[in-house]
């Protein structure tokens, strides 16, 4: 069957960014399609009995909020192979994407979540900077990785592969980005080329070391990746990590950052979350002097938010795995008195906190506010469990993927946390993806 084309009446969007259509009563996830069209699709996976994939590769009754495509090097025009990957909602009029995340955030919070809320995805701030192109969806992005293959070639990866794609234009990226991105370039024994633009300095190009080719059976040490992959990093193996530090400025404030750190990649979206977590925070219950707690927490930037709306007294502890994103909060937390930084495992570090504290402190704890920011995948039954024992006042949970949202609302909502308010944003235009903001309480 692979390789077999079908024509498909496409009847919704899944989580992912995939459109799903039926043939012979078998479910198939089509990319590139929009719900309500008809198109042609070449089938990529019947691995399944209960479902296929497959790619658009004509679209023969085009949605009314079909577009061309902001990125002409991921257009259906391409054959599916050598499409880059990276703006899959790109063929799609912005509202209308904006209207489908809000869909399959819905979708999941009452499947998987039990509860029906419905937010709309909001778009975030237009008068960003020169070349931001709101309407489009282009221009925003602030942090770009592009790979480079065996021969050199520099590009993104396809979409739905590893494989990397030249392309000749990055319409995404930030201006500054695009114009420094060396699409032309041979760089042969490069592992990749990350672009970054703080939003308090220039442009700047960062390279990443190329895996060393793998040892020889009997020869000693790691082996290492090929293809250009990034190599891991730690102690071991692997390049030094980038530690140059940037800063970037939120509501005012300056962040420092490492510059090959984490931090949000639209140019508003720190910005956006920093007045969201304020926003959610129910002021009513909110005790500056309670046992406040960010979890993943990075370096510190919804602390500062929590700190920067309830003044110098907040007491609040920020707790992060990266050693480097903790010193880094350390120091952009100094201002509060009551602020710290702590380096470990939220799992680990509430497991602690649970067997080490006195009544004082659980009183503390259970008068006390906790926001968290969790990985893709979310918290997890053991983190959800644990600070749900601790029982805070409130719970400010900051999502970007909304399955995993919907899955820990469920675990909260089995402790007697239900959802008292949610905002959505579109801060990742032409793609799938959204950040979303939730309070809990009992």
């Amino acid at each position: 069957m692979l390789g077999t084309l079908l024509d498909l009446q496409v009847d919704r969007i899944a989580h992912g960014g995939i459109a799903v259509a039926r043939h012979d009563g078998r479910v198939v996830f089509v990319a590139d399609a929009i719900p309500g069209e008809r198109v042609r699709a070449r089938v990529t996976d019947a691995s399944k009995d209960r479902f296929w994939r497959a790619d658009t590769v004509e679209v023969l009754d085009a949605s009314p909020d079909r577009r061309e495509h902001v990125w002409a090097e991921a257009s259906v025009d391409r054959d599916p192979a050598e499409r880059a990957g990276g703006a899959e909602f790109g063929h799609i009029r912005i509202e209308r994407q904006r209207a489908l995340k809000g869909e399959v955030l819905a979708d999941a919070l009452s499947r998987m979540g039990g509860v029906e809320l419905a937010p709309e995805v909001a778009a975030v701030a237009s008068e960003l900077a020169p070349g931001v192109d709101a309407a489009n969806g282009t221009g925003w992005r602030t942090r770009v990785r592009l790979h480079v293959d065996e021969e050199g070639r520099v590009g993104p990866y396809a979409a739905r592969s590893r494989r990397v794609v030249p392309v000749a234009s990055l319409p995404l990226a930030a201006v500054e980005l695009a114009a420094l991105a060396p699409l032309d370039a041979r760089m042969p024994g490069v592992g990749a080329i990350d672009l970054v633009l703080p939003s308090a300095g220039e442009a700047q190009l960062i390279t990443v070391e190329a895996a060393p080719e793998p040892r020889q059976r009997g020869q000693r040490g790691q082996r290492g990746r090929r293809g250009g992959q990034r190599r891991p990093q730690s102690a071991a193996s692997g390049p030094p990590r980038d530690t140059v530090i940037v800063e970037e400025l939120v509501a005012g404030r300056r962040f420092q950052v490492d510059r090959g750190g984490f931090w949000q990649v639209h140019r508003a979206a720190a910005a956006t979350l920093h007045a969201a977590v304020q926003r959610a925070i129910d002021a009513e219950r909110f005790d500056p002097r309670a046992a406040n707690l960010d979890l993943y927490g990075g370096v510190g930037l919804l602390a500062a938010a929590v700190g920067d709306r309830f003044g110098d007294t907040t007491r609040i502890t920020t707790v992060e795995a990266d050693a480097r994103a903790t010193l880094h909060a350390g120091e952009n937390l100094a201002e509060w008195v009551g602020a710290q930084a702590v380096t470990g495992r939220v799992d680990r570090f509430l497991a602690e906190l649970e067997a080490g504290a006195g009544a004082a402190e659980r009183a503390s704890l259970t008068a006390g506010t906790v926001v968290l920011d969790p990985p893709r995948a979310g918290a997890g039954r053991e983190v959800v469990d644990r600070i749900s024992g601790l029982a805070p006042a409130q719970i400010v949970y900051v999502a970007c993927d909304p399955v995993a949202l919907a899955r820990d609302v469920a675990l909260f909502r089995g402790h007697g946390y239900e959802p008292e308010s949610i905002e959505a944003f579109d801060l990742f235009p032409n793609t799938h993806h959204l950040e979303a903001v939730v309070r809990l309480a009992r």
